[in-house]
């Protein structure tokens, strides 16, 4: 029998009471009192450290109830494994992704689940299972496609469907839309809303208010690992929330962005650049300008900063500093005065097994060592004046995996500050970043700015693009397909270049 995301699911009352927990003596959670209602939007919100993934991973199974109840349907539940609480119709879908990337994407939904026939894998009907999840969902993916060749985007709905094949309950869904375009987020809404009108239960866990206030029925919102109010969403606002979250008002969400001198000195040219997935690009920067580069997820965008800071080969075209060529390599771009913070912090930027100090002082060991020796003293003295530029406290010497994903995201603000730089590239700077750490990001890119230092940011928040950048460049497969700056730089005009017919140099 086909599963669908519409067919009607048991439904599963979950229920936390008094829960607490805690990792080393120190608690995490505290006193945790939740209903989670069948068939509907659950949305869980709090900074980065306020115990919402510990929360759902005590629900999901990951972790044991230290104190309190666990109840499902009334009757009290202790789960050992994610398997145990999968057995229960409680699936996860992380946001760092679980798949096998050697699989296909049938294989992937089917895990573990998968049709068989005299012991061997009926491959007829793990296909047309697959079909008929994906026609429900309408993610329309090849099923033969192997998993590690696709984007992040398509990765995340065979995370879905595979919730979906399992006959999940209840959905945990934690930062869904982070990696998603404008497009596939209106599709995976859809989704979450088809799920919930089916009776089961979705837990969403998101940094986006807009998207929490948009898609929930109830919002809890925790901080410092307790529960500030479980309350109906129509009746909170993106104030509200920030609020409770912060237990203060954060005041304006963007800083006032520097002045530019239009004929101030040109940093960065780029000139019909050609690089794998870069085709005949072509922009400047000026000193002290914040230019966003705004577009679909797969775009081009990320390649057009990797290609800038040497980490991809040029094919054609230059990049020069200053009016001076680069020399189209990592070390060249450093010793140009380029940066680059880029998008996944986890797998391109941070060391996850080395201490806070080490990332931190990672790019300029000529700096604080001697004779191929690290002075101690001069890496910590190093390290603590860049932490604390950037506003991460604590102890150095812990391993950064230790930190909150905002504190990851301003070690490698801290790195970048040790070097000269003359641009700053920032890839996706703020995904997955809570809402007082990421006004403090914010804050540091104006930061360099106002110094003088040009800066190249690519988001795909469109609002965020246009509450930091002075000008929004548009990528489309990989070219630039519209310029904004002043009054033409809205929401509309943007999201229309990145899906229409080139538009070049809008402006005031």
């Amino acid at each position: 029998m086909p599963h669908t995301a519409a067919a009607v699911a048991p439904q599963l009352l979950v229920e936390l009471r008094g829960a607490g927990k805690s990792f080393g003596g120190v608690p995490v959670l505290t006193g945790i009192d939740l209903r989670l209602e069948p068939g509907s939007v659950h949305a869980l919100v709090g900074e980065n450290g306020a115990g919402k993934s510990t929360l759902s991973k005590i629900i999901s199974g990951v972790y044991t109830i230290e104190s309190g109840r666990l109840l499902i349907d009334g009757e009290e539940a202790s789960f050992s494994s994610p398997r145990e609480a999968l057995d229960r119709g409680i699936a996860t879908i992380a946001q760092e992704l679980a798949l096998v990337p050697e699989l296909t994407v049938a294989e992937n939904v089917f895990l573990g689940r998968e049709p068989r026939t005299l012991g061997f894998i009926n491959r007829r009907k793990l296909r047309r299972d697959y079909l008929a999840i994906a026609e429900s969902t309408g993610f329309e993916l090849d099923p033969d496609a192997t998993v590690g060749g696709m984007r992040t985007a398509d990765q995340q709905k065979v995370e879905i469907m595979r919730a979906l094949a399992r006959g999940a309950s209840l959905i945990i869904m934690d930062e869904p839309t982070a990696a998603l375009s404008a497009h596939d987020t209106v599709l995976l809404h859809g989704v979450v809303r088809q799920l919930a009108a089916s009776g089961r239960t979705v837990v969403l866990i998101s940094h986006f208010l807009s998207e929490v206030l948009d898609l929930a029925d109830t919002i809890t919102i925790l901080r410092d690992g307790r529960l500030i109010r479980t309350a109906p969403a129509s009746e909170e606002t993106d104030s509200s929330l920030i609020e409770g979250m912060l237990g203060r008002s954060l005041g304006s969400v963007f800083p006032d962005k520097p002045d530019v001198v239009s004929q101030g000195e040109v940093v960065l040219r780029v000139t019909d650049l050609v690089a794998p997935g870069v085709y005949g690009v072509s922009f400047d920067v000026r000193a002290g300008e914040i230019v966003g580069l705004a577009g679909l997820v797969g775009a081009g965008r990320s390649e057009i900063a990797h290609a800038i800071f040497g980490s991809v080969a040029i094919a054609a075209g230059t990049v020069e500093i200053e009016g001076v060529e680069t020399s189209g390599s990592i070390p060249g771009a450093l010793k140009s005065g380029i940066f680059l913070i880029p998008e996944s912090r986890k797998e391109q930027g941070l060391v996850l097994g080395r201490p806070i100090r080490d990332n931190v002082t990672l790019s300029n060991m000529g700096q604080i060592a001697t004779g191929g020796w690290v002075s101690a003293g001069v890496e910590r003295r190093a390290s603590r004046s860049l932490l604390d530029r950037v506003t991460v406290a604590g102890d150095d010497r812990r391993n950064v995996s230790a930190l909150s994903g905002g504190n990851q995201q301003k070690v490698l603000f801290g790195r970048a500050l040790q070097r000269s730089r003359k641009l700053l590239i920032a890839d996706e700077p703020t995904r997955g970043v809570d809402v007082g750490s990421r006004r403090a990001i914010y804050d540091l890119i104006v930061e360099q700015a106002a110094n003088g230092i040009g800066v190249l940011v690519i988001s795909s928040d469109v609002e965020e693009v246009i509450g930091l950048a002075h000008r929004v460049l548009v990528v489309r497969g990989g070219t630039i397909v519209g310029e904004f700056a002043g009054r033409a730089m809205t929401e509309e005009n943007i999201i229309t270049a990145a899906f229409a017919d080139p538009i070049m140099n809008g402006s005031e």
